[in-house]
């Protein structure tokens, strides 16, 4: 379940999820858990229904138990685009459980691979289930397959929905992809390293206009320039720089580094707001509804904890939505071991952070011991009373 930072829009939405965006390989450290570690995969439904699946890394697991608990025995039919062929991309393939039911049809979207040769993206299904590297092979897959070879700068129509590829700088080759809706624009560029003019330029005219640039920010700047330079990866600041020569109107930083933490992806998120008013940090289970010239957010919501109901007095202190700093008293009504909720007067950004002094409960007249904590804010809804804003926050330290 997720909780929403606006609402009232339209039917006219393309609903976009992210069901994976860690990059490279994915992590189970704890570290990592509210980002996520899954790696990347992300469910694209436009206006009129039509499904899309971008990329086919292990969230397209989770995603195909989704889709199993929707649909049970009911057909589905969705359109599957693979960027490229490395690990992190296709590693879910094999355990998507919608391509184990023969009702299903599936049309998969990827480049020739120089590589590979002809039907590049049929042989890597073949070869990732061939022995003796997984124990079921390709024929217990009854669902309909159709494979198409996409190249640089095609552009096509499925079901309304207009599709353009781009190359982008990456080893072996990757395509970057723009959905463009009756809802509005979205563009997917992950693995790309800057610093090729012509595919650079190629890249901000992918780009132009869109609504939402989910954009790879998998190294700092300065391991950009170093340590990880020819690696095929971009930085937060490259994504803000072409999300401003290009007119994009909501940048999201994506493939994230299997050895950031969430803190460390908090720093990236923070810096990147800095010169760019709408980022966001890419985080498994959000979800971006895009329409009406709009973007309503959805963050997931947290991991159980052991949780306590009461009144603990609390300052909590931090930035509005445009950006004010505010300082507010307040109590804290719903407590867990990993967050909180209160209700406050101002109205947080999502995906900020928030200071919260509280002072914790003790026998009267004895002195009152404060705790102090880090939070990062994932929802966001009216409180119980007028002009109040109910604020769910994850503790980061």
């Amino acid at each position: 379940m997720a909780e929403s930072v606006c609402s009232g829009m339209s039917n006219k939405v393309a609903k976009l999820s992210f069901w994976g965006v860690r990059g490279s390989t994915p992590t189970v450290d704890r570290a990592t858990w509210r980002y996520g570690g899954n790696t990347p995969c992300l469910e694209l439904v436009a206006p009129d229904g039509t499904q899309f699946i971008l990329d086919c890394g292990t969230g397209l697991r989770v995603l195909g138990k989704r889709w199993a608990e929707i649909h049970g025995t009911n057909s589905i039919e969705a359109h599957i685009f693979v960027t490229h062929y490395h690990w992190d991309h296709i590693q879910g393939i094999p355990f998507f459980s919608p391509l184990y039911a023969g009702q299903n049809r599936f049309h998969f979207y990827s480049f020739r691979s120089e590589f590979l040769g002809r039907d590049s993206l049929k042989q890597v299904f073949e070869a990732q289930m061939a022995h003796p590297y997984f124990p079921v092979d390709l024929s217990a897959m009854s669902a309909a397959r159709q494979f198409s070879e996409v190249t640089d700068r095609d552009q096509f129509e499925i079901n309304g929905t207009r599709i353009t590829a781009r190359m982008l700088n990456h080893p072996q080759g990757c395509f970057g992809f723009r959905f463009e809706t009756s809802a509005g624009t979205i563009v997917y560029a992950t693995d790309n390293e800057p610093g090729v003019p012509k595919l650079d330029q190629s890249l901000r005219e992918l780009a132009a206009d869109a609504d939402i640039f989910i954009n790879d920010a998998q190294y700092t700047p300065e391991q950009l320039t170093t340590t990880r330079k020819g690696w095929g990866h971009s930085s937060w600041l490259a994504g803000v720089k072409v999300a401003q020569e290009a007119g994009v109107r909501n940048l999201v930083l994506f493939h994230h580094d299997p050895d950031s933490s969430d803190k460390i992806v908090d720093g990236v998120l923070h810096d990147a707001r800095q010169k760019f008013e709408n980022v966001w940090a890419a985080s498994e289970g959000m979800v971006m509804s895009l329409g009406e010239e709009r973007v309503e957010v959805i963050m997931p919501t947290t991991r159980g904890g052991l949780r306590q109901e009461g009144h603990f007095r609390a300052r909590v202190t931090g930035y509005t939505e445009e950006g004010r700093a505010f300082q507010e008293e307040t109590v804290l009504r719903d407590l867990t071991l990993q967050g909180a909720l209160i209700y406050l007067n101002h109205s947080p950004r999502l995906q900020s952070e928030l200071q919260v002094t509280m002072e914790s409960p003790g026998d009267e007249g004895q002195n009152h011991n404060h705790l102090r904590f880090r939070g990062y804010v994932v929802r966001l809804e009216p409180g119980p009373e007028k002009d109040q804003t109910a604020v769910g926050i994850v503790f980061t330290e």
